[in-house]
């Protein structure tokens, strides 16, 4: 799978995780030179509290289109680490 925004591709993994219709990437698949860690924090009653990247490609910023759980509960906890996108990311093979 491969996570594209503003024509480059941001993460690329055979090893995504789906839940809930969002593919989960693992943390070593994501490009981190287009990642700027986010002070926003969303919380999710069963996977725990979200924390957002802010993407940037090309000069463009894309505001917390990018999200993982640095400390999932116990119900999301192989998801812990993973970043999955929203926002016109667009998640294709």
């Amino acid at each position: 799978m491969k996570a594209i925004w503003n024509g480059q591709v941001i993460a690329e993994s055979n090893d995504t995780i789906v839940i809930e219709n969002n593919h989960y990437f693992p943390a070593n698949t994501i490009k981190s030179e287009f990642f700027k860690e986010s002070n926003t924090h969303t919380v999710c009653p069963w996977k725990g509290t979200a924390s957002y990247y802010t993407l940037e490609v090309a000069g463009e910023q894309n505001k917390d289109a990018a999200w993982y759980y640095p400390k999932a509960s116990e119900l999301a906890r192989n998801i812990e680490g993973y970043v999955a996108f929203w926002k016109g990311v667009k998640v294709e093979k």
